[in-house]
């Protein structure tokens, strides 16, 4: 397995595939990060020479990504629940926090559903 920023990157994957495996970096990333280090998006992991993998932890370097851009999302979400926004007191609360429908849906925030005991007339 290589090792880029931290992560071990799946061997039998094509290389723009693998790299989605780390935190921040999606696909049209992945595709600006080859692109940088000038490798080709069908390469499989295994084939990589170290130069390339060099080549493409350098270009990682310049992106925030894992424990850096997981420490400032949650530094942000703090920040809203210390001022008392709106989108803090959801982030507090367990809903969700962008304008979603709760009525019906929202399971995932709100977690398993809980019956009302004796409701039978």
């Amino acid at each position: 397995m290589a090792r880029i920023a931290g992560v071990d990157i799946p061997r039998e994957k094509r290389v723009v595939i693998s790299l989605t495996y780390i935190y921040g970096i999606g696909p049209s990333t992945a595709k600006k990060i080859l692109a940088e280090a000038n490798v080709s998006e069908d390469t499989r992991v295994r084939d990589l020479t170290e130069e390339e993998q060099t080549r493409i932890r350098h270009a990682v370097d310049h992106y925030r990504v894992e424990g850096d851009l997981r420490r400032e999302v949650s530094m942000n979400i703090k920040r809203l629940i210390e001022i008392g926004s709106y989108r803090g007191i959801r982030h507090r609360r367990g809903l969700p926090v962008r304008g979603q429908n709760t009525k019906n849906n929202s399971r995932t925030r709100k977690g398993p559903k809980r019956t009302i005991a004796n409701k039978k007339k």
